[in-house]
């Protein structure tokens, strides 16, 4: 089977490692793809937004099937033209994919059928969502409706701060089109959590709990970033509240979206909130992760592009989906300096060579191109450096060792990644 994956980040290489794996798999192309990803796919310079040029290239190269990585492409629709191609595809349509696409949608489809969220209210004039600001108490969340790269929601904890996001997202349109309407709701407290799930349209099946570290420096302080880290299996979520999630969030949400005309095949993720009242979506997400996918394919024991195959032949519940016993998976971030605002690019990265080889060790590339016969940075986040142990202790530890041995200007990480864990567990 030839597989041509669409991405060039972590998340696409974390994807084309796994799917090099698969008994099923002869060749994999990638589009862009990147520095790390041309160790097992063979790269193509086609633009995500050239559906025409993806779909005659999977014509011309005979694709049995395309896997989407980021949200934009399903956003805009490559599924639908692709499908209109009768070119197989994995992911949601464009009509599905509104379910993280417009955050306005998701919220009015959770209080349409039930599904706990926070409390919320919708505004596509700045004036309004001023009023509401100074007639409310902080903190508050205000979260741009369209997609914005995982940037689009401020916690703001003051009134100013919350009037200054209103100002940058519906006045200085700093995330375009995405700011023209936005969401103001209630401030969540809790441990957040990541719920991703293969779904065929009818039968659900989660993924390991995961979590994403979201902000730039330690104690989940800073800006929001794309993520800084992931980790999992989150220990916190035990069988019974996985359950609950699929009962109360994933499958209800599956049903609903058939009901409405838009059935979803494909990963649907819920970003939870765990509240004292229980769990509580925060966002929806159509696709794999990132970081949270470089966390979960090394812990992934089936073949992926078997599942794959199963949800696109809706036969999903026949599918074996079987995770590594009593294996932890930590992944840190390496970013360039300045990143989430400006950064330079096509700094030297050094000793990538010494980790090739280690055992459950993975250096997944985010934002890397090939110059001449050296790897470059080539993006805010750089590399998603991987380890897998019995303890969230020594996957850790062999992560740092990494991150501390690779090297390139201006490397910026987080030191706190999985630290509670081994706080409280090992």
């Amino acid at each position: 089977m030839k597989i041509l994956v669409l991405g060039g980040g972590g998340r696409e290489h974390a994807l084309v490692w796994k799917l090099k794996q698969s008994e099923y798999v002869s060749k994999i192309y990638a589009a862009p793809g990147n520095a790390g990803i041309a160790d097992f796919a063979e790269c193509i310079d086609i633009p995500l937004n050239d559906f025409l040029g993806l779909s005659k290239f999977a014509e011309k190269k005979g694709i049995d099937l395309t896997l989407v990585g980021p949200e934009q492409p399903l956003a805009d629709g490559v599924v639908n033209f692709f499908n209109d191609k009768h070119l197989d595809i994995f992911g949601p349509t464009q009509e599905a994919a509104r379910i993280e696409s417009s955050k306005i949608f998701a919220k009015d489809f959770m209080k349409k059928y039930h599904i706990p969220t926070a409390s919320y209210c919708t505004f596509d004039n700045a004036d309004s969502a001023l009023k509401f600001v100074n007639d409310h108490e902080t903190p508050l969340v205000v979260k741009t409706d369209g997609l914005a790269a995982g940037k689009g929601a401020i916690i703001a904890k003051t009134r100013e701060e919350a009037k200054d996001a209103i100002g940058k997202m519906m006045i200085e349109r700093a995330w375009g089109e995405a700011g023209k309407r936005v969401i103001i709701e209630e401030h969540l407290e809790g441990t957040e959590v990541s719920i991703l799930s293969f779904t065929d349209g009818k039968c659900v099946i989660p993924m390991v709990p995961i979590q994403d570290y979201k902000r730039i420096y330690n104690e989940d302080k800073g800006p929001n970033t794309g993520g800084m880290g992931a980790v999992g299996p989150v220990p916190t979520v035990n069988e019974r509240m996985l359950e609950s999630i699929v009962s109360q969030v994933l499958r209800p949400t599956v049903e609903g979206l058939n009901e409405v005309g838009c059935p979803f095949k494909g990963i649907l993720y819920a970003g939870l909130m765990l509240t004292e009242r229980g769990p509580k979506v925060l966002e929806f997400n159509c696709r794999f992760g990132d970081p949270e996918t470089q966390a979960l394919m090394p812990l992934l024991e089936s073949d992926l592009a078997e599942i794959m195959l199963y949800v696109l032949n809706e036969r999903l519940e026949e599918a074996d989906v079987i995770w590594k016993n009593n294996q932890k998976c930590v992944c840190v971030i390496m970013a360039s300096g300045g990143y989430p605002k400006r950064y330079k690019k096509g700094f030297p990265i050094e000793r990538l060579e010494a980790v090739k080889g280690a055992k459950s060790l993975f250096v997944f590339h985010s934002g890397t191109a090939l110059k001449g016969n050296k790897t470059v940075t080539d993006g805010g986040r750089v590399l998603g450096v991987t380890g897998c142990d019995d303890t969230f202790e020594k996957a850790s530890s062999k992560v740092y060792r990494c991150v501390d041995d690779i090297k390139f200007e201006g490397a910026i990480y987080r030191t706190d990644i999985a630290q509670q864990y081994i706080k409280e567990i090992d």
